[in-house]
């Protein structure tokens, strides 16, 4: 089993890395998102198959035949820059940002940008300066047409066609090899932050590949930042992608870099900048990812369980009472629940079924240290005290605001700083996942449920049951977290006549210096919770 883990696991990095050091190296931008590869090699990865078995079976690395490929391609661009967004008192905060090249439809309704091949690898129409928030009925780009709804590109921004290669016949049209125009990804990518930074969803057995492009931060042009990619506590493949510039690489401006993961465990991640870590992360270099079980493709034909069992016989998942690192052992008792729905965690049981789920990421901002972020003067690390408190980079009343936040910056025109919506929306009758991580510098974060309680089923991207399958999950009316862990939590509304349609409650901080936007009251980390 060591031997195929170890095998795949390193062997396949190592080959992709002749590809992806050559834009650290030459610091131009490029961007890379293959059809087919080794472990994906047939050109059908523009969805997820069902799971009906293991790809691995042996122990002598991948299969020449496999009798089945799980998971599929999956494609994400990202600039790294700087930007604006807006408190909830009306401030306009500068940050240090990521943000988004790709998916921009989909970011724009506070979605993941990951994309399958066939929508990444698209050429785009011409674009403007904070396309799709400037798609109101003054906008010039010719894509949108003058409106928000009709923006739909998802693809790479700057994709194009080789046209030397082209010209001299050596690629056939469209000839889409990872050459970009840079003019779109400027007018896109510059002064375009967002807060959360762009999310990221894949699923387990996924091959991801991510594009950071470094835009450069135009408010700051005395500063030559490198940015990184660093997945917190994501079971990495190769220290090479893991975005710790002492065993990786940093980007330069100017620079493109791809990224590649294997999907792992499922669970609730989070990604940041680990330039200066303190300083990137306080300024909004940060952002969600998760990865959705194996189990959401169990077809209702066959129970949790049998599927579970599958997965035993993937020497890359295996999971037997010798480990102690095993993440999802099979339960104790066998409900015989039959796939279908959507899940958190490989329960083997359908404990962790949900409806809708909704990231939230927590974070707080101190306004002097954001303010002398913008200017040449040195920062006070060791005075950093937050007082802006946010959920999915809003302090309320902005987390009831359905829809993107557009903030006018600069550069003159819109940008949607902060996209993701922090309201809760749970169907009648249903079940909702929240995906809290705490990405916050300075302060540890309490979060209450007023009148459904919280059942929390995971911890650090880590399914709460004991190596004898039983369920540790807990309920409770709060939780805390510090920066850097996460926790996966159901709100169960099944009970209709505790929850009836139209009922709201409250997701809130019980520590009243946190329910402010910085000397204003009424603010900070709460939202609604809305049945409906």
């Amino acid at each position: 089993m060591v031997v195929g883990k170890m095998f795949y696991r390193f062997w396949l990095p190592a080959f992709l890395l002749c590809f992806t050091t050559l834009s650290a190296r030459a610091q131009s931008f490029q961007v890379q998102c293959p059809n087919t590869t080794i472990t994906h090699p047939a050109a059908t990865n523009n969805s997820e198959p069902t799971y009906v078995g293991p790809t691995y079976t042996g122990t002598s690395g991948y299969p020449a035949a496999p009798t089945h490929v799980n998971g599929a391609i999956k494609c994400q661009q990202i600039s790294g820059g700087d930007g604006f967004a807006t408190m909830g008192d009306g401030t306009q905060t500068y940050l240090f940002a990521f943000g988004p090249l790709s998916g921009l439809a989909d970011m724009s309704k506070g979605l993941p940008g990951t994309q399958f091949p066939d929508v990444f690898n698209t050429v785009a129409p011409p674009l403007v300066p904070g396309d799709p928030a400037t798609s109101d009925g003054a906008s010039q780009s010719p894509y949108s047409f003058g409106n928000p709804s009709l923006f739909t590109y998802n693809g790479a921004v700057g994709l194009a066609p080789d046209l030397d290669a082209i010209a001299a016949g050596t690629c056939a049209a469209p000839c889409l090899d990872g050459h970009v125009d840079p003019r779109p990804i400027m007018d896109v990518g510059v002064m375009n932050g967002n807060m959360p930074a762009p999310l990221m969803a894949i699923d387990e057995d996924d091959e991801f590949f991510l594009t950071l492009t470094n835009v450069g931060q135009v408010m700051r042009p005395d500063l030559f930042e490198q940015h990184t990619v660093h997945f917190h506590g994501y079971p990495n493949a190769s220290a090479f992608y893991d975005g710790v510039p002492d065993a990786s690489v940093a980007i330069n401006i100017g620079g493109s870099f791809t990224y590649y993961y294997l999907a792992p465990d499922a669970g609730t991640y989070f990604w940041h900048c680990h330039i200066t870590p303190p300083e990137h992360l306080q300024m909004g270099m940060v952002g969600q990812l998760y990865v959705r079980p194996r189990q959401n493709r169990v077809p209702n034909t066959t129970t949790l369980y049998a599927a579970l069992q599958a997965q035993q016989l993937d020497p890359r998942t295996k999971c037997d009472s010798s480990d102690v690192l095993c993440s999802n052992p099979l339960p104790a008792v066998n409900t015989g629940a039959a796939g279908g729905a959507k899940y958190a965690y490989n329960d083997g049981d359908g404990t962790t079924r949900y409806d809708v789920e909704y990231p939230l990421q927590i974070h707080g901002f101190d306004p002097n240290f954001h303010f002398v972020g913008m200017t040449f003067n040195p920062e006070g690390f060791t005075d950093m005290k937050d007082k802006y408190f946010l959920l999915n980079g809003r302090s309320y009343p902005d987390t009831v605001h359905d829809g993107p936040l557009a903030t006018q910056t600069t550069d003159g025109a819109l940008h949607y700083a902060q996209p993701m919506s922090s309201i809760i929306n749970i169907p009648v009758g249903g079940r909702a996942l929240l995906r809290i991580a705490d990405l916050d510098v300075t302060e540890y974060q309490t979060l209450a449920s007023l009148g459904i309680p919280m059942q929390v089923i995971g911890l650090n991207a880590k399914l709460l049951r004991d190596q004898s399958g039983n369920n540790l999950y807990y309920n409770t009316n709060s939780i805390t977290l510090a920066g850097g862990e996460s926790l996966d939590v159901i709100l169960d509304a099944s009970d209709t006549t505790k929850y009836p349609s139209g009922s709201v409650f409250y997701l809130y901080t019980p520590n009243l210096d946190h329910l402010s936007n910085d000397a204003e009251n009424f603010g900070g980390l709460m939202t609604e919770v809305r049945i409906n």
